[in-house]
């Protein structure tokens, strides 16, 4: 089933020390997301590109009209599969999404993508960049997420810790593969996620004196870590 979500959605790269007095704060007035068993879980996300690198730089130009697509996947589990695309219009976020299994994954990441041609929404789109835009695996992102969820404007609030750039393997499933830090020791991103408004309660709660608020996104970081790497890879 598709799922069609536009949303507005603000990011900060926040200390420890302030995530947590955060967190203390919406604990008294939103709830844990009820998918978090023990209050948070891992995400990893597979993200592709075209063979211009037209998500990235897109990103990078601050282009108003700009998508990406990754696949997702939750504690290494193959119960729940999700291809995403991320559309960005304008000061909007709008989200498409479809589930796939395992079987339909391990065929996109061996080149056959032929299931996908008469399929519809975002599979069918999927395809179409695929096969005319070249579209390809380009980096692995892990983060441990924290949400929290508050009902008026459909907020939501979540702190990802631990981003990491995944390397040498596309395998989702693999916890092994290496990865690596994005963000130096204590710091961590907070995603502030809505729809019509934000309201005032849940806006004083989030807003951090030091807090700086970030343009680029995890597919961007990461892809620069790996780019470094693999640059100190060549000087080796």
């Amino acid at each position: 089933m598709l799922q069609y979500v536009y949303r507005h959605e603000l990011k900060y790269l926040i200390s420890e020390r302030e995530a947590e007095l955060v967190r203390q704060r919406l604990g008294e007035c939103a709830d844990i997301d009820s998918h978090a068993a023990g209050g948070s879980y891992l995400i990893r996300s597979l993200y592709f590109d075209d063979i211009w690198g037209n998500a990235y730089t897109d990103k990078q130009a601050g282009t108003l009209s700009r998508e990406k697509y990754r696949i997702r996947i939750y504690n290494y589990s193959d119960d729940y599969i999700k291809l995403e695309r991320k559309a960005k219009q304008g000061s909007y976020i709008l989200k498409t999404s479809a589930r796939i299994n395992r079987e339909e994954l391990q065929r996109i990441l061996s080149g056959d993508y032929s299931f996908l041609e008469k399929r519809e929404g975002v599979l069918q789109s999927f395809y179409l960049a695929l096969v005319s835009e070249g579209l390809r695996p380009s980096v692995i992102v892990d983060y441990d997420r924290t949400p929290f969820v508050y009902g008026p404007g459909t907020v939501r609030v979540t702190f990802d810790e631990h981003v990491r750039s995944g390397f040498l393997s596309f395998d989702l499933f693999d916890s092994s593969i290496p990865v690596f830090e994005t963000f130096e020791t204590g710091k961590l991103i907070m995603e502030v996620k809505y729809t019509e408004y934000l309201p005032d309660n849940i806006k004083d709660l989030i807003e951090p004196g030091a807090a700086v608020q970030l343009a680029a996104s995890k597919f961007v970081l990461c892809s620069d870590r790996m780019r470094c790497i693999r640059g100190l890879e060549r000087i080796v």
